[in-house]
């Protein structure tokens, strides 16, 4: 019995692909887009209101929408065109981002525009990732995930401070109107960049009847499949060293260190995390599917350290570690994208990403709620050790559900 053999692509082969080069363009406009948003109205919310409150409420809007309406509304890419999916939202989205411009509206017109333009993301990002694996075949889809990836955590290290300098060279009125044209661009390179595809059907199964049912069957599908149901588990273990981001402030304080120092360290796990996808991208497709597990241990373990309240150069590192670690998202993402059926990978889009996103919202909210009694390294160390021993038991889980898929593949006839 002859076993195929995934051979590894290469950056020029996804490149090449002139439909990918406008969806990664697109992406990329997107998420400047959304890091200019939040410097823009973060800076608009405390010049109108002088309230730090306020402002930190407001900026938590900006994820909000995510997980109250991502699973309900990534359904759109799968019952229209997703082409039609991205144009429209990317145009909806720019017609709110100039709304918000305006600054005689009252603030909170503002903030329920802000709630709109984020729900809108939802079905612009499910289409958009369900297109890409009918554009990359095969391991190229990896590489252009990747890609794309690497770019959002570029924007991490840099978005913020390119965005206050947008915004103080033309005030939050232009910042957001330039955040307009980001979307318009997109829209435009969808339209002349990809390609006409129908809405995707499985041949058989009539739409459903209603976008709840849509969510429903989503998550009955991710539930009752194990392969896709472990690589969510995986995908959640982020909830435990994402943790960092939220006490990186009072433990940089805890070690004789002050802000400038904890914006460094914030920097340390999306920097180590781009090393890290490169990196994953040199290995052979099988050896990626193999380590799932092990990485997404390795991406917790740093984090016991803290409790050793090690200078910020070693927790530089340790944080760096835990984010080089954390590339297994990528070939994770990937292998779940590419296991479901082409008319229902919308909806799974929606129900992972809404698994991703809360579990890092509860994470930071429980280290938080353990840094009263254990202080930040403390409560960081726990974390570590926990996710360390889920992410253990999740990739024995993924080891199980991919011998059982490998078993089945083998006993179907040939």
């Amino acid at each position: 019995m002859s076993v195929a053999v995934v051979e590894r692509a290469r950056w020029r082969d996804v490149f090449a692909h002139a439909e990918f080069r406008a969806l990664f363009l697109a992406g990329v406009l997107s998420v400047a887009g959304d890091q200019l948003a939040r410097v823009a109205l973060s800076v608009l919310v405390f010049d109108r209101t002088a309230s730090a409150g306020l402002t930190a409420v407001t900026y938590a809007l900006t994820y909000v929408p995510d997980l109250l309406f991502g699973p309900l509304l990534a359904g759109f890419a799968d019952r229209y065109p997703r082409r039609t999916v991205m144009i429209v939202t990317d145009v909806a989205r720019a017609i709110l981002v100039a709304g918000m411009a305006i600054q005689a509206l009252p603030l909170l017109v503002v903030i329920l525009l802000l709630v709109a333009l984020q729900a809108f993301g939802s079905p612009f990002n499910a289409a958009r990732g369900a297109t890409l694996p009918a554009v990359l075949p095969g391991d190229h889809y990896v590489l252009g995930k990747a890609a794309n990836d690497m770019v959002v955590q570029f924007s991490q290290v840099l978005g913020f401070g390119f965005g206050g300098a947008v915004v103080v060279a033309v005030g939050t009125s232009g910042g957001l109107l330039l955040d307009a044209g980001t979307f318009v661009l997109s829209a435009l390179l969808v339209t002349f960049g990809v390609h006409r595809r129908p809405a995707p059907t499985s041949g058989t199964d009539a739409p459903s009847a209603s976008y709840l049912s849509d969510l429903v069957s989503g998550v009955a599908l991710v539930a009752r499949t194990p392969k896709l149901r472990t690589l969510v588990l995986l995908a959640t273990i982020a909830g435990f060293y994402v943790t960092v981001e939220g006490l990186a402030v009072p433990y940089a304080h805890e070690i004789g260190y002050g802000t400038t120092t904890a914006g460094v360290l914030l920097a340390a796990s999306p920097a180590g995390c781009v090393l890290g996808m490169w990196l994953i991208t040199l290995w052979s497709p099988e050896r990626r599917m193999k380590l799932l597990g092990p990485l997404a241990v390795a991406a917790c373990v740093p984090l016991a350290f803290c409790a050793l309240q090690p200078g910020p150069a070693v927790t530089f590192c340790l944080w760096a570690l835990s984010g080089a670690a954390s590339a297994y998202h990528l070939p994770t993402s990937a292998a779940f994208v590419q296991a479901v059926p082409d008319h229902q990978r919308g909806k799974a889009f929606g129900v992972a990403g809404t698994a991703l996103k809360g579990s890092q919202g509860l994470g930071i909210l429980l280290v938080g709620v353990l840094a009263g009694p254990f202080g930040a390294s403390g409560a960081l160390a726990v974390m570590g050790v926990t996710g360390a021993l889920l992410a253990a038991a999740a990739g024995g889980a993924w080891a199980r559900a991919r011998r059982i898929d490998d078993h089945s593949s083998e006993s179907q006839p040939g």
